[in-house]
Order: C-alpha cells, then structure tokens, then sequence
C-alpha cells in the first residue's frame, strides 16, 4: 500500500469550490464522566456587543471534556456581595463566572469577571480590560484560560493558534486562526497545492510543503513578517515538515536518493543528513517532546504502520499492531502518547496509543479523520474530518467524550495542526 503516502496530496486534489462562511458555528456533542460543575452566567451589559462573552467562555470550557456547565438561565451575573449562592448549589455548581460590559467614551468596552467558589463563598480569581470589537473574542478566550487554570492547575489553550490549508475554488491558502476557528486569515495564496503545515516552537514561524514550483518544495515562513524561504527544494519531492523541540532543526522526507526517507536539516536548510534508511517508504515524521526520538510512518512491514527511531538514526521499533493502517502520527507534549490515524472496519479515526502501556483507544467513529495533534496542555486533540466529501474543522477531548465540529457549513479544510502554548 505504497499509496499512502500520497493521500495527502490527493485529497488536496479532490476538494472542490465552495467558499467557507466568514463565522464558524459550534456544534457539541457526548458528554459524560466526572466533570466541575460550572456556571458560567450572562455577563451584565454583554447584549450590546458583537460577540457573547460568556458563550464564548462556556464553549471553551465545554470543549475540553473536563467541565459540566450548569444551566443559567433565569439567574443574572451579580456582585460577590449580592448573589444568591442557594441558588447556585440548588443547580448543582460548584464554581460561578460572572462577569459585567459597560462601554467607555472612546468606544471600547470595560469588562469584569470574576470566579467564585460556590460552596466556600469566596472569590477565586478575578480579571478586567478594555478592549476594542475586534478583541471580545481573544478576552473572552483569556477569561476561559483563567478559569481552566484556576479550577485545574494546568494551562489553558483557548488563546492559542491553529493552522490550517483552505481551497476555495482554484486557490490553496495557508491560513492562521483562533483555536476554534474564528479570526482566520490567509498567510500565502496559490493555484497550486499547500500541504503539511507546521509550527515551530515559539509559534513565529510555519514549515510547510508548497507545489507552487510544480513540484514539493519545503518553506520556512515567519508570521510577523511574511517572510519566506525554501529550506528543502532537493532534487525530487521534498515533504512533511516538522520542528524539532528546540527550533533549531527540521525533520522532513525527501526522495533525493530514491524512495521516500527522513532527513534532518537545520532551519535555514543547511546540514543535511540522512536519517532513515529503509527499502520502504518513511514518511510524517514526529519529534519527542525530549527531542530523543522521531516516530514516523513506514510500510516497511508491508502495510503503512507507526515506529519510532532514535534522532541519531539506527534501529526502528514498530509501535502499532492493531489494524494494518495506521498513518499520521503526532507525539503528545508530554511524550507519554501519541494520536494518529487508524483504519477500522472501513473507516478512518482518530486514535491515542499510550507508550507505556502500547493500549490503544479509538476516539472518533467518522468516516474519514485526518491530520490529528494535540492541543499544548494534551486535553484536546484537533482533527479535519470529511462531511460530505469537504473537509470540515473538528475537536475531540483526549478521552474522547466530548466532540465539537468547528463548522457546520460547507467547507473544504485539510492539515489542521495546533500551535504552541504562548506566553500571555
């Protein structure tokens, strides 16, 4: 099955015109586990804007499959000194969000919030800013990230970024958004194929692989100041970028001495080496968070199957067993797992294997999941998945129970993949 290899490029092939819409809606769905009861009510004077705060606050939280969000409706953000805590235990939370918008002269809006702990009365954490239309979304992702942090100890990424590659009509753009979708905007644009985009650590810089030369060619290109350079543009296809931990290298597959193999060079492009060297064709390589080892792709068994080598080459292990298609994997950030893409029973999902255990566990039922990575703090996993032949944004909870499309409109994303935590 030496073909898939090439799947990638050959649904980038398949994707047809159809414009996305300019707003993503939500839809969420599963449930269950144990979870914080948390209410997140209406913030004061919040109607008035173009974008609902505490909705915003309540998708992130849900999406993360940690949360139960408590109905509130009927109950209206108050001061700590006003609210009726009997009101919120009798609905079952234990934690309560509330929040205020009042408009300042210069147009800008003045936001509050405050977190409280339902059962002791007593104010957690607490967060206000101005700001303009144009930044409701990011506080309201920063209130969420305070929230997470607070209740969970461990960081929150609803303020970070995503990449993804979008076809409308005969254009191919490499586009940058919001974890979820909204605020995205085009990084390059052409009439040839953009595949495999990947964040480099500090999340200044994107790898990704374009066709615009009429054949694979690796670039480097930093966000702030669209600034471009071809690292890997060897003879033959040069493919599948990916950062090392420190930023100083790239892993990516080159067929310049004849079958598909990995090579690491330096961000620049400079130093080439050769890496792997099998009869089979090795592609997606990963790096360990530690920087030790690169997992990879290889049907060198026979069937497209997941291994793992040290960075300074040598013996492969084979990791995946169950199935024989299992392509596309991605470390966790703290390199106790890795997500991928398994065939069973026909269909194409996203699965966790854990490298201790080798237990594996499918995620999704969809028909045709690709590109999984994990979000920063491991709680999330971002996935493209087909609907109606388009591909469409999605989201699973690293125990799978809680799905969320990004989108329910027609669209055509492929080669989603999550940014790096960023310094607030």
């Amino acid at each position: 099955m030496r073909n898939f290899l090439f799947c990638t490029s050959v649904l980038v092939l398949l994707w047809v015109s159809t414009p996305l819409q300019a707003a993503l809606n939500i839809e969420i769905f599963g449930g269950g586990g144990n979870k914080i009861p948390i209410a997140v009510a209406p913030f004061n004077g919040e109607r008035g804007l173009s974008q609902n705060i505490s909705a915003i606050v309540s998708a992130d939280l849900e999406r993360t499959g940690l949360f139960k969000l408590i109905d509130a409706t009927g109950l209206i953000s108050q001061e700590p000194d006003q609210i009726r805590y009997l009101d919120w235990q009798s609905r079952g939370a234990s934690a309560l969000v509330v929040g205020s918008v009042s408009m300042l002269p210069d147009g800008r809006a003045d936001i509050r919030f405050r977190l409280l702990d339902i059962v002791k009365q007593v104010q957690l954490t607490g967060f206000s800013g101005a700001v303009t239309s144009e930044q409701l979304r990011a506080f309201a992702h920063r209130v969420a990230d305070i929230v997470y942090e607070t209740l969970t100890g461990e960081p929150g990424v609803f303020s970070t970024r995503i990449a993804f590659i979008k076809k409308q009509g005969n254009r191919y753009a490499l586009q940058v958004s919001d974890y979820d979708g909204f605020n995205a905007r085009s990084l390059i644009e052409y009439t040839e194929p953009i595949i495999s985009p990947a964040w480099s650590p500090d999340g200044g810089r994107i790898a990704y692989t374009s066709f615009e030369k009429k054949k694979p060619v690796v670039y480097v290109q930093v966000l702030a100041t669209r600034e471009r350079k071809a690292v890997a543009n060897f003879k033959g296809s040069n493919s599948a970028p990916v950062w090392s931990p420190d930023g100083s290298k790239l892993a990516v597959v080159l067929t310049l001495h004849g079958g598909s193999q990995i090579y690491l060079i330096n961000a620049d492009g400079s130093g080439l080496q050769r890496i792997s060297q099998s009869p089979g064709i090795d592609t997606e390589p990963s790096f360990s968070p530690d920087g030790r080892w690169l997992m990879f792709t290889s049907d060198r068994g026979g069937s497209p199957q997941i291994y793992r080598m040290p960075v300074s080459g040598g013996t492969a292990e084979r990791l995946t067993f169950e199935g024989d298609y299992n392509v596309s994997p991605r470390y966790s950030t703290d390199g106790k797992r890795f997500v991928y893409i398994h065939r069973n029973a026909g269909r194409f999902s996203v699965a966790v294997q854990d490298l201790s255990t080798r237990q594996m566990q499918l995620l999704t039922d969809s028909n045709f999941d690709e590109s999984p990575s994990f979000s920063p703090n491991n709680r999330m996993i971002l996935y493209t998945t087909e609907i109606g032949g388009r591909g469409i944004l999605s989201i699973v909870s690293s125990d799978g129970q809680v799905k969320s499309r990004l989108s329910r409109e027609t669209g055509n994303i492929r080669g989603a993949v999550w940014g790096p935590l960023l310094k607030q």
